[in-house]
């Protein structure tokens, strides 16, 4: 059994724009690709989660299109929405002061950027879900999960795969995660 961490396909959004749970669509012939290369990928029976976020939903609709067998098990989870990034949504981060970059960096796990979700709150949050998925690993092993969800997520996911729960400074962050429509497997 593996989880899947699928990342949604290239959003519509100006490039180097600050954006977490802002929702906007994904581009139509980019998810197609995507679901198409992940349809082929997955193996038989399965559960999908999806971020409720359009980008996320979309990815998640056009593959069960592709793939009607793991249609009666795909399910939004809020769960697996990315950070939250507050009143810096929909910014460009260009334009966002210095010293408030600055701030969350100096106290990466609690700062609330923008008044939005902390590091840590984020990774409880998704850590929840990473529990849930422990458990499922554990009452019923066989089956894989796909979680279509964010960047941020999969970075999470890749910390907590290894133990880790907290994350006090920004350089032990993950710096990367899948590209759009791509995915990792833990």
């Amino acid at each position: 059994m593996s989880l899947w961490v699928v990342r949604h396909a290239r959003p519509l959004v100006a490039e180097g724009t600050c954006y977490g749970r802002l929702d906007m669509p994904a581009d139509s012939q980019d998810t197609a690709r995507a679901a198409t290369a992940l349809a082929a990928a997955l193996p038989p029976q399965g559960t999908i989660f999806y971020s409720p976020l359009q980008r996320c939903e979309q990815l998640a609709h056009a593959l069960c299109a592709l793939r009607p067998d793991l249609a009666s098990n795909c399910m939004p989870d809020a769960r697996l929405i990315e950070m939250d990034f507050g009143t810096h949504e929909g910014q460009a981060w260009a334009a966002i002061p210095h010293a408030l970059m600055q701030a969350w960096t100096d106290d990466f796990a609690h700062h609330r950027f923008g008044g939005g979700e902390s590091v840590q709150q984020f990774m409880a949050r998704v850590g929840a879900a990473w529990d849930d998925y422990q458990q499922r690993l554990r009452d019923s092993p066989g089956y894989d999960v796909v979680w279509i969800s964010h960047a941020g997520v999969a970075r999470a996911v890749q910390l907590l795969s290894q133990g880790q729960r907290q994350v006090l400074q920004a350089k032990n962050w993950p710096q990367e995660g899948p590209a759009f429509g791509e995915w990792r497997c833990f």
